[in-house]
């Protein structure tokens, strides 16, 4: 699709939202299986067979294709470290132990269906799971239960993923996980004992289940970083797709044009994996309809050799922004190192890209904040009943519905704009670009993909983000797997957490200590 298309089509999705969404049918659309390449499988590390949740998710596959490992034994080794570490990590809403134990079983009995036979996934708690209370992690649903999944899910599902629970989130969407009232609850998986330290939002009990082996990988959405923040956070590869390229069908929004539901894994094939099973068309989403065929993505992570050389499976321009990676913190020092690697595979070129005219005022707070009146409409009934139904994040949703309809308008002009100037300015100099944020991508609803680079001296992972053109997930794919042939960092994981005397349990419950709170004030200048 060329760039003059995904510009109107950025422009009639926009019109969408103003009409109101077409209504959701009563079952999901799952769509005929996904087509997985013979790529989807790698024979594991040897240090990954001693321990099952050490297996990514294409090791993992490759040992159930292959007899080696039952989908009940994946998933008991799962439920185990739930068991053990949950009550420190607080990474889930709701286990669902007996229905993944039973799902394990009947994958163990049918023929096989792909790499995500018998994989226990995490779903964020926004996701509809049929059955299964599915909350936001607000007051609002508290006490909604669905009557079928999500059209991301019931594709995981009939791909043979089977789901292990709903993980914890920022309320609605908006933050770092906390209790709809701002206590905070999920921790970063390297630094369980520091609550302060960020894990990442709002899809944080995702990354850190997957960051702490208690799932293989995991959902997430993204309106303002919500998949590629945690993903750097917590040493994980997240890749936010185009717009439209995941159905929204099924997950409870919090701004149409900008909601992307995408996969939060281990490295770019199990990333790969996940999208390949995640992508396609559905009626219930008129984003979805009419796209370029997803390219295959398994074979887009693999790396590729000639002899023994690594090399990029595409010749590929990665534009460097200015100051990306000025300075010597240690995230300056990653930037640099990163580029550095980068720039030795045979087949990529670093070249240094201008902002876009006018980049400071378009990618500003003021045209941002056009997003908050799409997050405010469907909520309008809770709003004039019941301000306390939307807890510590009422702020940006009373912020939405005061916003007048004029700015509202010259901040849609204002985003039509910026992609292109964009797509004119900074994809003519590269093929892929390198981001400090994921502003203005989500605004833009163009790809992008966090990764690992570094560790801080106190042992914090630190991640970067790659930027994409329109429905270009293979190229950023590409290069992110050819990173990772050659360096370890996404293979490190972090060591077990201190468990608690008698703390053993497959169910969340609330922490047994004060872990800090946000205010209304904190969640307005975090929020998604």
């Amino acid at each position: 699709m060329d760039r003059r298309a995904f510009l109107a089509r950025t422009a009639a999705v926009a019109a969408v939202a103003a009409a109101g969404a077409s209504a959701i049918p009563g079952v999901a659309w799952a769509g005929g299986a996904a087509r997985f390449g013979a790529g989807a499988y790698v024979r594991p590390r040897p240090e990954a067979f001693a321990d099952p949740t050490e297996l990514t998710l294409a090791e993992a596959a490759w040992m159930i294709k292959n007899g080696k490992l039952s989908p009940a034994e994946l998933v008991e080794a799962y439920l185990a470290r739930i068991g053990a570490y949950e009550p420190a990590y607080q990474a889930f809403n709701t286990v669902l132990a007996d229905q993944a134990r039973a799902a394990a079983k009947a994958a163990g009995r049918r023929k096989h269906t792909g790499p995500l036979h018998g994989i226990p996934l995490a779903i964020k708690d926004n996701y509809w799971t049929a059955g299964v209370r599915t909350t936001a992690n607000s007051y609002l649903f508290q006490d909604f239960v669905p009557p079928y999944d999500a059209t991301a899910v019931a594709r995981l599902k009939a791909n043979g993923a089977i789901v292990l629970g709903k993980t914890q989130m920022g309320p609605l969407a908006t933050t770092r996980a906390t209790t709809p009232d701002g206590r905070v609850t999920t921790v970063n998986a390297w630094t369980p004992t520091i609550p302060g330290t960020d894990p990442g939002g709002s899809s944080t009990g995702t990354a850190t289940s997957v960051a702490g082996r208690m799932a293989t990988s995991g959902t997430g959405t993204q309106t303002g970083g919500s998949i590629t923040a945690p993903s750097n956070a917590q040493n994980l590869t997240g890749l936010k797709p185009t717009m439209g390229r995941v159905s929204l069908a099924g997950i409870i929004p919090l701004s149409y044009t900008r909601d992307h539901p995408g996969p939060l894994a281990r490295d770019a094939k199990d990333a790969a994996i996940m999208l390949t099973a995640m992508a396609g068309e559905d009626p219930a989403d008129p984003r979805t309809q009419g796209l370029p065929r997803v390219p295959d993505l398994i074979e887009a992570a693999t790396p590729v050799y000639s002899g023994r050389r690594l090399r990029a499976r595409w010749s590929t321009r990665v534009g460097v922004l200015p100051g990306y990676a000025d300075g010597t913190s240690a995230t300056a020092l990653a930037r640099q190192a990163f580029l550095s690697t980068v720039d030795k595979i045979d087949g990529v070129r670093l070249v240094d890209v201008p902002l876009p005219d006018e980049w400071d005022l378009l990618t500003g707070n003021a045209f941002n904040n056009v997003r908050l009146p799409e997050r405010s409409e469907p909520f309008m009934p809770y709003l004039r009943t019941d301000l306390r139904g939307f807890g510590v994040s009422v702020t940006g949703w009373l912020q939405g519905a005061l916003l007048g309809a004029n700015e509202f308008i010259t901040g849609q002009r204002a985003k039509l704009l910026l992609l292109e100037r964009v797509l004119d300015q900074i994809f003519d100099h590269c093929d892929v670009v390198v981001q400090t944020g994921p502003v203005p991508f989500d605004i833009l609803g163009l790809p992008e993909i966090g990764f690992p680079i570094g560790f801080t001296p106190a042992g914090v992972p630190i991640g970067t983000i790659l930027g994409g053109e329109p429905y270009a997930e293979d190229r950023l794919l590409s290069v992110v797997a050819a990173y990772q042939a050659v360096t370890d960092w996404h293979w490190r994981r972090p060591p077990n957490p201190p468990v608690a005397a008698g703390a053993s349990a497959l169910r969340s419950a609330a922490p047994a200590e004060d872990r800090g709170r946000l205010t209304a004030e904190d969640v307005a200048a975090q929020m998604q």
